[in-house]
């Protein structure tokens, strides 16, 4: 490796590391961008596959009209597509009447109701303290959590569940937001293939040790996910106990996705959905014709998918097919084929998808995105205290750290 010093590293080239080195970048800052992985994005990623870019991660611009990744689409030359995402239209009829949508839709608005009236200003509780008893929506909301906040609800905090703001504006780019974010990061300073062992941060200068060699510099910007910060304590020389439990208070919930080819697919309406089943939390939910392309987005999470990938792809594509069977009839088997796909809980530089709270934990997103002693900076959407789970809280969260370090070093 030819870099040997920088005034600044940023470790984790996810959409928070691109942010933050872009502005560096951009401040005319001596900075290096170290990433894992031999590609830069993180959990935004595009694969193109079955003739079309596939979004493996985030696929969403959730709260468009504040979020920057539309706009930096548009700077790159991108289409922006507006139309309403599947959630905001009515659900295909088979297995899940009318009738039915209406109480599911009345069900949810209640749960959110009794939340938005508890006080849990001085005492947190789970979500799903919040569920009606022994109401039948019960399971299907859990479900919803599971794609939310890739978690069932007695694992949210109901409090940080409130603390999430949307404008309830979602737009695609038909590119991939993944190939919105890896192209952000174009003509950076950047090391691939590089991971950050160990931040020997109580000399000076600090030192990074990598794989692929030691870089000296006057500070380091964190934006790895916070499993990853959980399970390497040890990242931190001298050690960090309160970041490495704020970061075991945000795991990251799971969200997999699994496209498949479709034959025959003018029978459905364009970015409309299919529930698998509407009595159960362990089902997934089916984005018929997203982009009007002959493709299923198929969306598993919480229990489900951690269940699912213990067994592999293939079981996936079981699942998913014999749900669609169910609501669509045997013949509907032929019809389908998976395409390829990835499995973030496996990941190493992951290990998951989104963060979520944990009940009682909410303040501890505050406590992670701290610095420490003007030298440790932390980004990613787990330190977003309004937009985690998000690749534009993870964008807000790099500018802040960027701008956080540019302050201290005046």
């Amino acid at each position: 490796m030819s870099y040997r010093k920088a005034r600044i590293v940023v470790v984790g080239g996810g959409a928070a590391g691109i942010a933050a080195a872009r502005r560096l970048h951009d401040a005319r800052v001596d900075y290096l961008l170290v990433e894992a992985r031999a590609r830069l994005g993180g959990r935004a990623v595009t694969f193109q596959a079955g003739g079309y870019p596939l979004d493996l991660g985030c696929g969403w611009f959730h709260s468009a009209d504040r979020n920057p990744w539309p706009q930096i689409a548009q700077a790159q030359g991108r289409a922006i597509d507006r139309s309403p995402p599947p959630w905001q239209r009515q659900s295909y009829e088979a297995g899940f009447p009318i009738a039915d949508q209406k109480a599911f839709l009345a069900a949810g608005e209640a749960f959110r109701a009794r939340m938005e009236r508890a006080d849990l200003t001085e005492r947190d509780r789970p979500a799903a303290d919040f569920l009606a008893p022994a109401d039948r929506w019960n399971p299907l909301l859990n479900a919803v959590s599971t794609y939310v906040s890739g978690t069932e609800l007695a694992r949210v905090s109901a409090r940080d569940l409130l603390n999430y703001e949307d404008d309830d504006v979602n737009w695609r780019a038909p590119d991939g937001y993944g190939a919105v974010v890896t192209a952000h990061g174009a003509g950076l300073n950047a090391v691939l293939d590089c991971r950050a062992e160990k931040i020997e941060w109580g000399v000076t200068p600090l030192k990074l040790q990598t794989s692929r060699g030691s870089i000296e510099c006057d500070a380091v910007i964190v934006s790895l996910p916070t499993d990853v910060i959980a399970a390497r304590p040890e990242l931190f020389d001298p050690l960090l106990p309160e970041k490495t439990e704020a970061a075991g208070g945000l795991p990251l919930g799971l969200a997999d996705k699994l496209f498949l080819s479709l034959l025959r697919p003018e029978e459905f309406e364009k970015d409309s959905r299919i529930f698998g089943h509407i009595d159960r939390a362990a089902t997934a939910i089916y984005h018929m014709r997203p982009f009007a392309r002959p493709l299923i987005e198929c969306y598993f999470g919480g229990a489900c998918a951690q269940d699912l990938e213990t067994s592999g792809e293939g079981a996936f594509f079981e699942f998913a097919r014999d749900e669609l069977v169910g609501v669509l009839g045997s013949d509907f088997a032929s019809r389908i084929a998976p395409l390829p796909m990835h499995l973030w809980r496996q990941d190493p530089y992951a290990r998951g998808s989104y963060s979520c709270a944990l009940p009682h934990r909410a303040g501890d997103r505050r406590r992670l995105a701290e610095p420490v002693e003007g030298r440790l900076f932390f980004a990613g959407e787990a330190c977003s205290l309004h937009s985690f789970s998000t690749a534009h809280g993870a964008y807000f969260s790099g500018i802040d750290a960027a701008d956080a370090y540019l302050r201290e070093a005046r």
